[in-house]
C-alpha cells in the first residue's frame, strides 16, 4: 500500500524570444527570433500542462511514486526543447574499433 501525494507541481521559466504553446498535453515551443520550432506530445503522461505568467506548470494530482518523477522528467524535456531552439544541439560522433578496422565513408548532411 503506498501513498498518493495530493498536489505535486514544478514549473519552467520561459525566456523572452520563446514562445510556447500546449493544446491536448502537445507542447510546441518556438523561437521567434530564428523561427525554428519543436513540437512533443506527452499524451501517455498523466500530467497537466500550464502555460501562465512567463512559467509552464507542470502538475500531478493524486500521483504515486512514478506518476511524481513524471513531473520533473517532463520538465527536463520543455528545457531541453528551449535549449534546442535558442542554441541548438550538436552530436559528435567518434568511430572506435578494437581489432577488426571499420570503415566509414561520410556522406553529405
Amino acid at each position: 500500500f503506498s501513498m498518493k501525494v495530493i498536489n505535486t507541481t514544478q514549473s519552467v521559466k520561459v525566456p523572452e524570444d520563446i514562445v510556447i504553446t500546449q493544446k491536448a498535453r502537445v507542447v510546441t515551443v518556438t523561437n521567434t527570433k530564428t523561427g525554428k520550432t519543436l513540437t512533443r506530445a506527452f499524451n501517455s503522461r498523466p500530467v497537466d500542462i500550464k502555460i501562465a505568467n512567463g512559467h509552464v506548470n507542470v502538475v500531478v494530482w493524486m500521483g504515486n511514486k512514478k506518476q511524481i518523477t513524471l513531473v520533473r522528467t517532463v520538465c527536463s524535456h520543455i528545457k531541453n526543447m528551449i535549449t534546442g531552439v535558442t542554441t541548438g544541439f550538436q552530436y559528435n560522433m567518434r568511430m572506435v574499433y578494437a581489432y577488426f578496422p571499420i570503415n566509414t565513408a561520410i556522406s553529405e548532411n
